[in-house]
């Protein structure tokens, strides 16, 4: 029994950090899977928290050259200033609604049926922007515009249905408003760091008393598995969509909520 939960503690991390970052919902995929494989792990939520934390370490890791030059010269250059302005403020939609809607999310929406349903619509709706997406104007994040940092951000909010994907509302949302396709899906990562430390924090203060420590070791390994897969999409991602696009994600959604729905209706 133990070795089977060490085996899904695996799993579930290395599912958690491949599929944080790209256009195919994490969260969706943490509830099919551990729906289908039963998982029985740590009490409370500490575990889901801990190896999301390692998907954020991941980004921060990929990204620290640029986070410390953030840091570092925001007080003296502009666009560094203007890109700071614009995470904020597409992180801001995200809070705001977020803390008003937790509850109703996680008691109604989080749900296979939802998440399967979610996954198709969005699969459809990736190939429809990739058609009819307007030709870029937007190559830099120092570029954003308050109001287009605002408008990705209220996109963002559409993921609060399990199933939809934070990075793929993201990325569509800013596609649609006129973002090059790798410039979209960096201004992602980079929005992710707040948005999931907020959430994170927030479930942490929500949940804070059924968090304890036990089964620590199944918690490591999730942990360190999701880091180490969400650091190698985050370093190969960029340059992949950059060639071929979002269309092979979309297929991949449609193809896995349907075979959810199948199963579930069997079920």
């Amino acid at each position: 029994m133990i070795d089977q939960l060490w085996l899904e503690a695996a799993l579930l991390g290395i599912v958690e950090g491949l599929t944080e970052f790209i256009p195919v919902s994490s969260t969706g995929h943490m509830i099919l899977i551990g729906d289908l494989i039963g998982f029985d792990g740590p009490p409370g939520r500490v575990f889901e928290v801990a190896i999301q934390l390692g998907a954020i370490l991941a980004v921060c890791v990929a990204y620290a050259r640029t986070l410390l030059r953030v840091v570092v010269t925001a007080p003296t250059d502009p666009a560094v200033r203007r890109f700071i302005l614009a995470i904020l403020l597409a992180f801001l939609p995200a809070a705001v609604i977020g803390a008003f809607a937790h509850g109703f999310i996680k008691s109604v929406l989080f749900s296979p049926w939802v998440v399967a349903v979610s996954l198709i619509l969005g699969g459809i709706a990736i190939l429809a922007i990739e058609r009819t997406r307007p030709t870029p104007r937007h190559t830099s994040i120092a570029t954003f515009t308050p109001r287009l940092a605002l408008g990705i951000g209220l996109c963002q909010c559409l993921a609060m249905v399990p199933g939809v994907s934070r990075s793929g509302a993201t990325i569509m949302g800013a596609l649609v408003l006129g973002v090059e396709r790798r410039t979209a899906a960096e201004f992602s990562f980079f929005l992710a760091i707040p948005t999931m430390f907020g959430a994170t924090a927030y479930d942490l203060y929500k949940n804070r008393d059924t968090l304890t420590l036990d089964g620590a070791g199944l918690i490591a390994i999730g942990f360190v598995l999701a880091f180490v897969a969400a650091l190698l999409v985050v370093r190969s991602l960029v340059a992949y969509v950059g060639r071929h696009g979002f269309a092979p994600f979309a297929c991949y959604r449609i193809i896995v909520g349907t075979v959810m729905l199948a199963l579930l209706a069997w079920r």
